[in-house]
């Protein structure tokens, strides 16, 4: 097992990926995307969806290691969608229906009519075209998107996300942009206690970590497992962790 450590929306994660999962489906995905950015000659996208708690942020981060690391392998540039959430006063603000109640935007946030689709696509529509743009990340502790912390100039760039394969109105266009997609599955248990240790990490009590998650979280889950289009590569996590090719 290889392990790796990284701070994500300021928190420590520690992963652990096994050798069979970097030998035989990372590395080979790594050289797939420089062979085809060279034979292109210009920048390529890729998207990796995800359904909350599945790991995007920190496999991505490991990935870009592992193509540090790796002879023969371009180096590749991360970004996320988070950056493309509405802004919290936004949110406070306006107005959304849960199981037949409305409730403020807030309180679902994450959802993804939470996200401000519209510049989402203009920005990824910009970067599938090669153009050197700002892109904005998410600050947890603003609550709210950092405009243009993160210069795009890479050749190879992956874009994560929950939503970006989503098959609904608008959000199927993005597929379009992408030269090349990947999605990561995991069964709804193993997500669900992912992500209420994840919120405990942030000093919030078991039980009130896992009401947040059933009521906010495990609908946007669902949502991703049940509605998104296929990818060109389709990876599934396993209950110890492990990745697998399906």
């Amino acid at each position: 097992m290889i392990g790796h450590r990284v701070i994500i929306n300021g928190i420590e994660v520690a992963a652990r990926y096994s050798e069979r999962a970097v030998d035989g489906i990372f590395i080979p995905f790594l050289k797939k995307l420089t062979e085809m950015q060279q034979a292109a000659g210009r920048r390529i996208l890729v998207m990796l969806a995800a359904p909350p708690g599945a790991g995007k942020s920190t496999l991505l981060s490991f990935l870009s290691r592992l193509a540090e690391e790796t002879e023969g392998v371009s180096r590749i540039q991360t970004i996320g969608m988070d950056g493309f959430h509405r802004r919290q006063e936004y949110l406070l603000s306006h107005d959304t229906v849960r199981d037949g109640k409305t409730i403020r935007m807030v309180e679902v946030k994450g959802a993804p009519e939470t996200f401000d689709l519209e510049a989402l696509a203009a920005r990824v529509k910009r970067v599938s075209l090669g153009e050197t743009v700002g892109w904005p990340v998410y600050d947890r502790l603003l609550h709210n998107p950092v405009e243009d912390a993160v210069l795009v100039d890479g050749e190879i760039v992956i874009l994560e996300g929950n939503y970006l394969l989503l098959d609904l109105d608008g959000w199927r266009e993005l597929k379009g942009f992408a030269d090349y997609t990947v999605s990561v599955r995991a069964g709804e248990a193993l997500l669900r206690e992912r992500l209420i240790a994840r919120r405990i990490k942030t000093g919030v009590a078991e039980d009130e970590a896992a009401r947040f998650v059933d009521f906010s979280d495990m609908p946007n889950v669902r949502l991703c497992l049940s509605r998104s289009m296929p990818a060109d590569l389709r990876l599934e996590i396993d209950e110890q962790g492990e990745y697998r090719e399906i």
